[in-house]
């Protein structure tokens, strides 16, 4: 293994003209890049920039850099259920080389430098993943813990819905943004801490990805796909439309105003989407106690992946086991709800209503 110190000889990073600073909740960033990509990241980001000042971390992105030569990448094993090759990581003497099998990306995780390098502009959301990873790092090093969630809250309660994937998280909490008293608070990492005040929730700074099959069900958000493609997907089968994966970005404040975004949350309820589309009673919202259902904990518990590396330095590995019970306190003054039946996003919708009516 070599050192971080051979990985940035290969890199140049004097030429950095622009620095971006962004705030999420306790946590600020900054992250140096060229005018192109600043463009760029200011598009995605805009909620969460903010003045400069002291900064967390800093993270230099690279764009067309290079290795002088590729090292033997190790595929990093994928979650039950997922399939295909995605993460690739070396381990250096101090650091890791994480790099991405399908765009090429690779990224330098280590205590002496953050760095995103490759075609950074050709895929701005791997580097915003990258740039969210050191949030999600910072706060699990300072006592909290990573969720597959979406959340949105009113300012005094605060919902987070998690499920499988492809369970319908996404469609269900925007299915909450219709709602004029609800702010958006993430779509797919939720941070959560118990507190002597309550439990919080933290959001990342990153719109949300969805498929087709939300936006077909959502009004609102018609204007994402063309009319051709609309209708080339009304003829596909329902099951093949609810697996289909198809990516578009949904921009909150362009669809549901200015001041719907808020990354930080009191958390009061978590439901956990274990409907079904063959079942056909209806849906319905059951309280459930986590430390008796593993399963849904399951549902919630999220690795930090490939990136992390704790306080002391050590990184995850990637048959490092989840900690059930690192969650448990920190969900222990949250209500937990088990949704059952049939697939019914109205009903849910209605369940919301009433939440925060």
């Amino acid at each position: 293994m070599k050192p971080v110190a051979d990985v940035l000889a290969e890199l140049d990073r004097d030429c950095l003209p622009e620095t971006l600073y962004l705030e999420t909740g306790p946590v600020r960033l900054a992250i140096r890049c060229d005018a192109p990509m600043a463009a760029e990241l200011r598009h995605h980001l805009k909620e969460a920039l903010a003045e400069a000042g002291p900064v967390a971390a800093t993270i230099d992105v690279l764009e067309g850099q290079s290795l002088n030569a590729q090292p033997d990448w190790i595929d990093w094993a994928r979650e039950p259920g997922k399939t295909g090759r995605k993460d690739a990581y070396v381990d250096l003497d101090d650091g890791r080389l994480v790099h991405k099998i399908r765009s090429g990306m690779t990224f330098l995780q280590s205590s002496e430098a953050l760095i995103a390098f490759g075609p950074c502009l050709a895929y701005p959301n791997q580097v915003i993943n990258f740039i969210n990873t050191q949030i999600l790092n910072i706060c699990k090093r300072d006592g909290w813990e990573i969720c597959h969630a979406a959340a949105v809250t009113d300012g005094r309660q605060g919902l987070a819905i998690a499920g499988l994937s492809g369970g319908g998280k996404s469609t269900a909490i925007l299915r909450m943004m219709d709602l004029d008293t609800t702010r958006f608070v993430t779509n797919d990492r939720l941070m959560v801490r118990a507190t002597s005040e309550g439990t919080e929730g933290l959001g990342i700074p990153k719109n949300p990805r969805i498929n087709p099959g939300t936006i077909l069900h959502n009004p609102r958000l018609a204007p994402l796909l063309s009319e051709k493609r609309k209708e080339e997907l009304l003829q596909m089968q329902p099951e093949d439309l609810w697996q289909l994966e198809e990516k578009h970005d949904l921009f909150i404040s362009e669809v549901y105003g200015p001041d719907r975004i808020s990354f930080t949350a009191p958390l009061t309820e978590f439901w956990v989407l274990n409907w079904s589309r063959t079942l056909t009673e209806p849906t319905r919202l059951v309280d459930a106690d986590l430390t008796e259902r593993p399963d849904l904990l399951g549902a919630i518990m999220k690795s930090a992946g490939p990136f992390y590396q704790d306080a002391s330095g050590v990184f995850l590995c990637d048959d490092d086991p989840l900690e059930p019970d690192a969650y448990l306190p920190q969900l222990k003054r949250v209500r937990i709800r088990e949704v059952t039946g049939a697939i019914d996003f109205d009903a849910l919708a209605a369940a919301g209503k009433d939440l925060f009516a």
